[in-house]
């Protein structure tokens, strides 16, 4: 294997049946060196199958996997060289942290001190210097979740795999938590595999975010892309919020769509689209709030023009306000973070667009 192979993944060709369920019908990836790749969707859509058939807890029922360069398709996961960080830690409750970061290590032959001393260099790694002592009831969620990293990362594997590493902490813990691991990875410049149901998560932590469905890739790319340019009604809905709504495309030229939406003029990357109707993606932040008279300029299609809505809800949320607008796009839900006075029930209000947060999909 060259050195510029080591942590590089394959997916080819790959099936997994399940007696006559197909959970997996065709999956091909290849996740470089280096990279923390997200394996992201809704439960059921294949991404902890994946995993685990990388890990060597599941077999492939069609095509191969490599790692490294090598096939492990059939290899057992001692064998694999990949460690995984399980969602509940598993650390035993009766040895001592390093005597858990170190478990692995003496298990492979390693003497009992090489393996406490590269145990203390894995927890000083991880901010946990100093805390080997202590028994995993002594530590934090936090802190646990990070002797579990440590005990893998201290086996030094090609790939470390992280199955939903953050769901037992609570929301403010698991952002510190995530932020540790990204930078870790971000230092050691290891290959990673994440999985996770977090949109947020995803966003937060990724090279790149593989967005499954139903055992398919249904997008694949960096987390910008994905969250500006949905390929689909179920990636806008799924990554972030979004507004589907209906337009039409009055022309496109060069790549680029003339899109008319309820009046106002837009343009955007054609991205396929063709003259007649057409479905965008509004993220709930696309908007800007103005006066209600600025509304009635809409039918101008000027570079001013606002969209009417009245206000059906609104709700202050400290650093910015919530609201649910009936439009004539339909029912839009929008956040303000302008930091101006709340908007009543009932009120009429411009909604001007903001030039972010729109896009053509199919």
């Amino acid at each position: 294997m060259s050195q510029s192979q080591r942590g590089a993944v394959e997916f080819r060709a790959v099936r997994k049946n399940y007696g006559a369920f197909t959970a997996i019908p065709q999956l091909d990836l290849r996740i470089e060196p280096g990279e923390l790749v997200t394996l992201l969707g809704p439960s059921g859509c294949g991404k902890t199958t994946t995993l685990r058939m990388l890990a060597g807890l599941e077999t492939p029922t069609e095509g191969a996997i490599l790692i490294g360069g090598q096939d492990v398709t059939r290899l057992p996961p001692n064998r694999r060289d990949v460690t995984m960080v399980f969602q509940s830690y598993a650390l035993f409750p009766h040895m001592s942290v390093a005597q858990n970061v170190a478990y692995g290590l003496e298990s492979g032959g390693m003497s009992r001190a090489m393996a406490a001393e590269a145990a203390a260099q894995g927890l000083a790694l991880v901010g946990l210097d100093g805390l080997g002592a202590r028994l995993p009831s002594e530590l934090s969620g936090g802190q646990q979740q990070r002797v579990a990293v440590a005990r893998a990362l201290v086996l030094e594997p090609q790939v470390l795999l992280l199955d939903e590493p953050l769901s037992n902490l609570d929301a403010r813990l698991r952002r510190r938590v995530r932020t540790e691991i990204r930078e870790l990875q971000q230092r050691l410049g290891f290959t990673a595999v994440y999985v996770t149901h977090d949109q947020d998560e995803a966003l937060a932590v990724s090279d790149r975010i593989i967005v499954m469905k139903d055992g398919r890739i249904a997008q694949d790319g960096a987390p910008h892309e994905l969250y500006e340019y949905p390929a689909s009604e179920f990636i806008a809905d799924f990554i972030g919020e979004a507004n589907v709504v209906e337009g039409r495309v009055l022309r496109v030229e060069r790549g680029r769509a003339q899109v008319d939406l309820a009046g106002q003029r837009v343009e955007l990357p054609a991205r396929g689209a063709i003259e007649g109707p057409v479905k965008l993606a509004l993220r709930p932040n696309a908007f800007v709030l103005v006066d209600a008279a600025e509304g009635a300029d809409a039918g101008t299609g000027g570079a001013d023009a606002a969209i009417p809505g009245r206000v059906l809800s609104s709700a202050y949320l400290g650093d910015h306000a919530e609201y649910e607008f009936d439009t004539p796009l339909g029912r839009l839900f929008v956040v303000d973070a302008s930091g101006g006075s709340l908007r009543g029930t009932g009120q009429t209000v411009g909604l001007r667009l903001a030039g972010r947060g729109l896009a053509l999909i199919s």
